[in-house]
């Protein structure tokens, strides 16, 4: 009877949507029109077809092959997993010493407005690129092919970040095993650090127990003379580093489903131990001092380009725009899912975790500060060593040192891990949308241990004696300088070649059932695509450009060479180079003049809108064979 009802749908099609309508009551046949123009696939030139149903006549690319795409348990584990993908180690280890850096409550200001003209509007572009197309970050970019440099670039970028980010989750592994010994190794009940602490009691050194832990023998720094000399591997951090890999990996071959398992408790769990911290931390004497640094506001530092640079590259980086990974975790969810809902609550959300993140570590900053006699602003180095510094002096300082380090560690742990296994998730998607055979369980298994063994191998190079300097510059340069390129480029990219106006259609097809008040927010965040974020983007490039040859990069008291400043700038450009070849490739395969072959090239492919429509056909089907089947017991069939 359903096929029948089927086969009597397709031929209706045929004849038109006036025998439909025939066939159908008005109201009903209403419905499913407007169902079919929503979800109506493009060809090459635009021009849309009069199939209701994409399966009816599919184009070639439709034809081919593909497994089934898994998608989200729910919208809650979604909202979870996406949240605990972006509230990473950049709100705990990044977001504080830039705040330190630049004044305290300043940086707060530059950073909710960058977050509304720059964070929010990337973050819903992406998102809605990868939910509307239902593809990874590269295969995504059917919808613009001469914009598919950016998704090799989102990758390239995606990969560096990952090499570099461990690093700092090996860290943390490190402590946090180094948390189990009673006393802490970097407290002065440690007997290697009597003398230390007997010669800087009651003085302002510049040097503490944490810190000698932290240079010799975390990192072993005091060993190697510069970038230039990397010195031998330090074991200990391999062997963490391994660990923190094959975390990683063991969580990768369960895919998908993986996110939902556990996903209550490790996105909530770092919420309770910074309760926990600021609870605890209020009870210190002189904790207030570091609150009213945290808070206050020196108007004059909003001059300051680096504020404004460093809070564009903060809401960046902690939202994690221009890796993919926010793509391919879109890519998987129903295609009426609310995303500028979702764009809403996790970016605030976010930002908020950043801020609440803020009270603990300036509240032990400001008993820091008591505890030496010295204002918030000296207390602590204010490079990214703040939080393997000031923090375990600060635990070593708490009554019950042992509970509050293991406590505060297993979190940052667990919350690198978890993050870093959901950006290699992008790289995988990419892979396997563009070889759709890896999707075997076993060549699925070997790609993803080729991919964390080349890491763990590459990743060697920053856990030795001077790879602090390594990581600094890849942490300045190439995931930073080259991902405000990767912003620019994709946001200038929908908004001329792909359209604004075609975008924003596509996520109100994708919201049509919200209430109203959303389509409103839309029309801001088209006002920020056109103009305030691209604006403010290309400024911040040019600032942090200037910036780079302006600003010495330091390590503690080392400068870094002149080359390798000029190498870190290099990486961070040809991380997108990518982008203008693949533009060039694009409008070298198309005919005709220049002003044609870009016109071509700027084309959604056939199977652009098949996702969407895929989506939805079912429904489609089901209703239309419910309504024209014919009457219970006739022996068509």
């Amino acid at each position: 009877m359903h096929k029948a009802a089927l086969r009597e749908k397709g031929e209706s099609s045929t004849l038109g949507q006036g025998h439909a309508q025939e066939a159908l009551d008005r109201p009903v046949a209403s419905f499913l029109h407007s169902l079919g123009n929503t979800f109506r696939m493009e060809g090459p030139t635009g021009t849309p077809t009069s199939q209701p149903c994409p399966g009816a006549q599919p184009q070639p690319e439709v034809l081919e092959p593909s497994p089934c795409r898994e998608t989200w348990a729910g919208k809650c584990k979604f909202l979870l997993s996406c949240l605990g993908y972006c509230v990473g180690l950049s709100n705990f280890w990044r977001f504080p010493y830039l705040c330190y850096r630049n004044g305290g409550g300043v940086f707060l200001i530059s950073y909710f407005i960058m977050l509304l003209v720059t964070g929010l509007p990337l973050f819903l572009m992406e998102l809605s690129l990868g939910q509307y197309g239902a593809a990874g970050p590269i295969t995504v970019w059917k919808c613009c092919p001469l914009l598919k440099g950016i998704g090799v670039a989102m990758l390239i970028m995606s990969y560096l970040v990952s090499l570099h980010y461990n690093v700092i989750v090996t860290w943390a592994i490190y402590y946090l095993v180094s948390s189990f010994q009673s006393p802490l190794p970097w407290s002065c009940d440690a007997p290697r650090n009597a003398d230390l602490c007997q010669n800087t009691s009651g003085s302002t050194s510049r040097v503490s127990a944490s810190e000698v832990f932290w240079n010799e023998q975390v990192l072993g720094v005091t060993h190697s003379s510069g970038l230039g000399d990397p010195g031998t591997v330090q074991w200990p951090l391999a062997l963490c580093l391994l660990t923190a890999w094959v975390l990683v990996f063991r969580r990768m071959l369960k895919g998908i489903h993986s996110f939902s398992k556990g996903v209550y408790f490790t996105a909530t769990f770092p919420y309770l131990i910074i309760l926990i911290l600021i609870i605890h931390g209020a009870t210190l004497d002189g904790s207030l001092d570091g609150i009213r640094f945290y808070l206050s506001s020196d108007w004059s530092r909003l001059q300051s380009a680096q504020v404004w640079s460093d809070a564009a590259s903060q809401v960046i980086y902690s939202l994690s725009i221009g890796l993919g990974g926010l793509v391919s975790m879109a890519s998987h969810n129903k295609f009426e899912n609310n995303v500028i809902r979702d764009t809403l609550i996790i970016g605030i959300g976010n930002c908020c975790t950043s801020f609440f993140a803020g009270f603990a570590i300036f509240l032990l900053l400001g008993h820091m500060a008591w505890r030496k006699q010295v204002p918030v602003d000296s207390v602590a180095d204010i490079g990214p060593g703040l939080v393997f510094v000031a923090f375990p002096e600060a635990f070593s300082l708490l009554p019950g040192s042992l509970f509050w380090s293991i406590l505060f560690f297993l979190m940052f742990s667990m919350r690198g891990v978890d993050s870093l296994f959901r950006a290699i998730g992008g790289i995988d998607t990419a892979i396997l949308d563009r070889f759709p055979a890896l999707h075997d369980q076993r060549r699925k298994m070997v790609l993803q241990g080729a991919l964390c063994t080349s890491f763990y191998l590459l990743g060697l190079l920053l856990v030795t004696q001077g790879g602090i300097f390594w990581f600094m510059l890849l942490d300045k340069y190439s995931t930073g300088f080259g991902r405000i390129i990767i912003s620019l480029s994709m946001c200038l990219g929908i908004v001329f070649c792909y359209g604004v106006k075609q975008f924003c259609q596509d996520i109100m097809d994708m919201i049509r059932q919200c209430p109203a008040w959303y389509s409103h927010m839309l029309n801001y965040f088209k006002v920020c695509w056109i103009f305030f974020t691209p604006c403010l983007l290309l400024i911040t490039l040019i600032c942090a450009f200037l910036d780079s040859y302006s600003v010495p990069l330091y390590y503690d008291i080392d400068e870094f060479p002149t080359w390798g400043m000029n190498l870190g700038i290099c990486m961070g450009v040809l991380t997108c180079l990518p982008i203008p070849l693949w533009a060039v490739v694009a409008l070298y395969r198309e005919s005709g003049s220049l002003s044609e072959r870009f016109q071509k090239a700027t084309q959604p492919l056939d199977s652009w809108r098949t996702a969407a429509a895929r989506d939805v056909a079912r429904d489609v089907m089901y209703m239309s064979a419910i309504i024209t089947a014919p009457p219970h017991g006739s022996s068509e069939d």
